[in-house]
């Protein structure tokens, strides 16, 4: 796959991702995912074997400048995962949590992985298996 995931923009796709995916907590961040499906008839938005992602952090979590700082440290953890892991024609949403701001990057990278396993959008790179 190459290059970064696409974004999710649109307020109905991350209510529909949230309506009908699968969930999964860890300590610094909450993963939601599903098989993106054209099944409404519409052209798709993107091709299907591309991957979307949507991040978002509620005010629970701190004011903005926490936010934004927990909202740039998923966007630095998918941008590392997601190209190599992320399985084409899923759509990915990472919800942070209280300890994302200052959870470690490695316990961070982790959950990441852990969450994406458990909901059954993780596959393996091509270069590992390749030797």
């Amino acid at each position: 796959m190459d290059g970064a995931p696409q974004r999710l923009r649109r307020r109905r796709d991350f209510l529909h991702l949230a309506r009908t995916g699968r969930k999964w907590a860890a300590p610094g961040l909450v993963l939601q995912a599903k098989e993106r499906s054209d099944d409404a008839g519409k052209p798709p938005s993107i091709a299907p074997e591309g991957v979307r992602v949507g991040f978002t952090v509620s005010r629970k979590v701190g004011g903005a400048v926490v936010r934004n700082r927990a909202k740039r440290r998923l966007k630095a953890v998918v941008d590392e995962i997601i190209p190599a892991h992320g399985v084409p024609g899923f759509d990915y949403v990472v919800i942070g949590r209280a300890a994302t701001p200052t959870r470690p990057w490695p316990a961070l990278l982790s959950d990441l992985t852990a969450a994406l396993k458990k909901v059954g959008g993780w596959r393996e790179d091509e270069e590992q298996t390749e030797r």
